[in-house]
């Protein structure tokens, strides 16, 4: 069993950054695929980033460029380093874990799942 904790989250201007970390505890996650998904109000939860076991990365179209997903598993951390944000990426950011190659296009069909952070972008 794994458990994810996601932190980081909270209120920043347009133009500015914030770093999401999320903690595993229970299992190493150097044995999981990672994802970053995001859900803002009123929209479909989307996969923002995400990371293989090996260190690929992939990004969707509108975080490309600005958004980083990165592994620790010294630390048995997944991050995400956010720039330039933008008010459209307002949302609540979970991290997931899976044992597949990548992590599945829904969070809930991934092995694990956190509660989530709020991120909050003001213009």
């Amino acid at each position: 069993q794994v458990q994810l904790v996601e932190s980081g989250g909270g209120l920043v201007q347009a133009g500015g950054s914030l770093s999401l970390s999320c903690a595993a505890s229970g299992r190493t996650l150097r044995n999981y695929a990672m994802g970053w998904y995001r859900q803002a109000p009123g929209k479909q939860r989307e996969l923002v980033a995400a990371i293989t076991r090996g260190g690929f990365r992939n990004y969707t179209d509108s975080v490309k460029g600005r958004f980083t997903i990165s592994r620790d598993n010294v630390k048995n951390t997944v991050s995400l380093q956010m720039n330039s944000l933008k008010p459209e990426d307002t949302a609540v950011y979970y991290c997931a874990a899976d044992d597949s190659i990548w992590p599945h296009g829904s969070l809930y069909e991934n092995d694990y799942w956190g509660q989530g952070t709020q991120v909050t972008v003001s213009s």
